[in-house]
Order: C-alpha cells, then structure tokens, then sequence
C-alpha cells in the first residue's frame, strides 16, 4: 500500500510540472551521479577548505550551467515552432525558419516540413481570395436573382439582380425573413419548378431552383431566380423574324415573276397594233404565272404540314421488322442492312417510317453523287437505341443550315424533310443528329432514342 502511495504520489508531482521543468530536472538528473562522485572525492580528498570549496563551485556551476543550456536548446525551437504555429492560426504566413547547419537532424526535417506547410498554407489561401473574388464579380454580374437564406429563414447574401427584384439596396434586404421581403412562397415552393407572379421590382414568369448549402456548420439555402419571360420573348422573337424571312424570301420568288411577266402582257395588249406572235407571248406568260402560283401553293402546303404535325401515339414497335420494310423501299442505291440487338421501342409506327423514309432519302440522294451505298443499322450506346442511316456521299458542307425549314441545296427540293424529322424525334423525347463521317467520306444521321421499360426487358430477355 505504501508503494503505491508513493506513485501516485510521484505521479501527481510529475502531472504539476510542465515540460521545461521536466527537461531541466531530467538534464540535473543526467549529470547527478558524476556531481555526487565528484563532491565525496573531493571532500574525502587532502584539500584545503578554499580550494575545495573553489572546486565544488566549479563542478556544480558547470553542472548547473549545462543543464539549462540543455533545456533552452531543447525549449527555444519548440517555443518558435509554437509562435509560427500562432501566426499560422492567425494567416501571417510571411514568417519562415531557417534550417540548422546539419540538414539531416530531425530539427532541420521539421522546420523544412513547417516552410511546406506555410507555403501551402499561403498558396490555398490567394487560390480561395482569388475563387472568392470570381465569385463575388459573378454574382454581382449574372443575369439571375440570387438569394441565400440561413436556418431562421433570415436573409444573408443577395446579388444585384435580387436588389432589383425586390426593389431593395443588400443593406436594407439582408437580416430580414422571408416573410417579410415577401419570398416565403419561393422558399416553399418545389425544388425546381416556375412560378406566375409580381415581386417589388419585376413582374412574370420565373423558374425557381432552390439547394442547401452549410457554411459554418449552419445550414442555409440557396435560392435562384430566373426570368423566363424575358427568354421566351427572345425566342419567339427570333423565331418570328425567321418565319417572316423565309415567307418573305418564298412569296418574293413567286411575285417578282409574277409581277413581271403581268407588267409585259399588260404592255402587250395596250400595244396597237399588236405584235404578230403577241398570242405566244400571252400564253408563255400566263404559263409562267401559273407555274409560279402553284410552287407558291406547293410552299403553303409544305408549311401547312410541318406546322400541323399530328400528336404521336406511341406503342411498341420492333426496329428489326420495320428497318427491313423501310430499306426496301429505297431502290437507288444499295442499301445496306446492319442489324443490332432485337428491340422493341416505343414510338408512333408512322412518323417513324415519315422520318426515316426521309433521312434515308437524303442519304441515297448524297451517295448517288459518288455511286455508292447507304448503310442502315441500330445500336445500343448507354440508356439509348441509336438508329444511324451512313452514306458515301460528299458530307456536309454548312452544318449550321441543316435543319432550318425551307433551307436546301437541292434543286427542286422543298427543305422540310430534315426539319420535320428532328421535330418527330423531339415529339418522342428523342434527338435526330447530323454529322460527316471521321473513318471515310460521307455522313451518318444519328436518331437517339431513350431506352424505355419494354426496350430494357426486350434486351434482357435477347441477352438470356
């Protein structure tokens, strides 16, 4: 019991000293034998009381002297390392250490790894000044409104088109509820969805997008506001202005002729007297207005149909069967069957066969310059079937005009065939894609169609 009583007692001694005590007591523990040896040789040695005396100051200055030189060798790095830690902690991190003159102590490795540290430290924090800085030059400048709220619903940060939406400066806004700037319905509402309604500063259409977001371990919310109306305009208005392009382009072809060929005739029959072969040139100019007239219908007609495209009625369709009847229709040219895995797909059976009867058309019409083959075929590329019709032909000359209505490098071709085939894709939820071909000359025409449920079971049981 006495033992143990003594180390606890030990142990509490020990816990009370800090670390410099405990390097100086071990450094006057070092060298405490030698000093007790020392003070019995001398006193049991024939020496005058002065000179021992002298002595035992000596021995025991010495002793004394270097022990604590021990311990300020041991304590002074590790009081510096303590105050660049500080500055650290404090991001001052202009102050370095130098290294001791041996570069392979263990010192030397510490000090080099806290440089590293600093030097990192000072780099990640001009990369987060300068990330900051593009995101506050973002922010301020985006065409979006920009809200975030905390925990309490209470606004802390807004950008400058939220200013404007709420008709508010950020110091007058940000503190407030949503309740009170008048958002609570915005914070309530789905996490991406459109909304009808007024705010202070602006009034319309606008979709709401709306994710959380911790700072300082609180979470917030982060709110984003966009004007759909303003892009809706947009877009109606360019596609106007190229509704009115073409109309206008097509009725000019028509009219100008037309207003001509009226002009000569009437200048004919006002004539007196009349020419001998004034009868040829009426009814040349009469064909004329006719033919002119009925390409003006043709084109009305044409426009009329892409305009009227009927609604889908999708059902399951299986691409082999139908592939194999619509490459025979096609007599040209060679056509080239490339079968895939056996599939069903869902989609209207009848603007499929509308649009690949097209896209096959335009193929075969392009290899026919070169005299060589079109390449019909399906795959299987991720979550999608992709029907490609390949030809041989030229490729494509100005992709940006491919599926613009009435555009065609054709002669007498009435440039809705492509149009009405990337306006039956999307009608599915599919894409229709036109590119040249990078192994050889020609272009392939891509039709990306979203696997559906019954695709998925029609693979899996074909796999089994």
């Amino acid at each position: 019991m006495a033992s143990r009583e003594r180390t606890r007692s030990r142990k509490k001694v020990r816990r009370k000293l800090t670390l410099e005590q405990r390097v100086l007591v071990l450094a006057l523990a070092a060298g405490l034998i030698g000093v007790i040896v020392s003070t019995v040789l001398i006193l049991l040695d024939d020496y005058t009381l002065k000179t021992a005396l002298t002595l035992l100051f000596l021995i025991y200055a010495t002793w004394i002297g270097f022990a604590v030189a021990t311990r300020n060798a041991i304590m002074r790095p590790l009081q510096t390392l303590s105050n660049i830690q500080s500055a650290l902690r404090e991001g001052d991190y202009s102050i370095r250490l130098h290294a001791t003159r041996s570069e392979n102590d263990s010192l030397s490795e510490l000090v080099h790894e806290v440089n590293a540290l600093s030097d990192s430290l000072r780099e990640q924090r001009l990369g987060a000044l300068e990330a900051s800085a593009l995101l506050r030059k973002i922010m301020s400048e985006i065409d979006v409104a920009i809200f975030a709220f905390d925990e309490n619903q209470r606004l802390r940060l807004v950008n400058r088109s939220g200013e404007r939406l709420l008709g508010l400066t950020a110091e007058r806004a940000i503190g407030r509820t949503a309740v009170e700037l008048e958002l609570d319905d915005v914070l309530a509402s789905e996490p991406q969805s459109t909304m009808e309604r007024q705010f202070p500063g602006a009034s319309g259409r606008w979709g709401i997008r709306r994710s959380d977001f911790r700072q300082g371990g609180i979470r917030h919310e982060l709110v984003v506001v966009s004007d759909l109306s303003r892009a809706l305009r947009e877009e109606e208005r360019q596609a106007w202005q190229r509704l009115v392009r073409v109309l206008a382009h097509e009725l000019n072809n028509s009219l100008a002729p037309v207003q001509s060929i009226a002009s000569s005739l009437d200048t004919i029959l006002r004539s007196t007297p009349r020419p001998a072969d004034w009868e040829d040139d009426v009814q040349k100019g009469v064909r004329v207005i006719s033919d002119r007239a009925e390409s003006l219908g043709r084109f009305m007609r044409d426009y009329a149909r892409l305009a009227r495209l009927p609604k889908p009625q999708p059902r399951p369709l299986r691409l082999l069967a139908s592939l194999e009847r619509i490459a025979t229709l096609e007599t040209r040219v060679p056509v080239k069957l490339i079968p895939g895995p056996d599939l069903m797909i869902e989609f209207d059976p009848d603007q499929f066969e509308q649009l690949m009867i097209n896209v096959l058309k335009n193929a075969a019409e392009a290899s026919l310059e070169s005299k060589g083959s079109v390449e019909l075929g399906w795959e299987v590329r991720h979550q999608s079937v992709v029907v490609f019709v390949r030809d041989e032909g030229p490729g494509i000359l100005n992709p940006s005009n491919l599926f613009v209505p009435f555009f065609t490098t054709k002669p007498g071709g009435a440039g809705i065939g492509l149009a009405l085939s990337r306006q039956i894709a999307e009608a599915h939820g599919g894409t229709l894609n036109l590119h040249n071909r990078r192994d050889t000359q020609g272009c392939e025409a891509a039709l990306y169609i979203v696997k559906s449920d019954s695709t998925n079971k029609e693979q899996a049981s074909s796999n089994d």
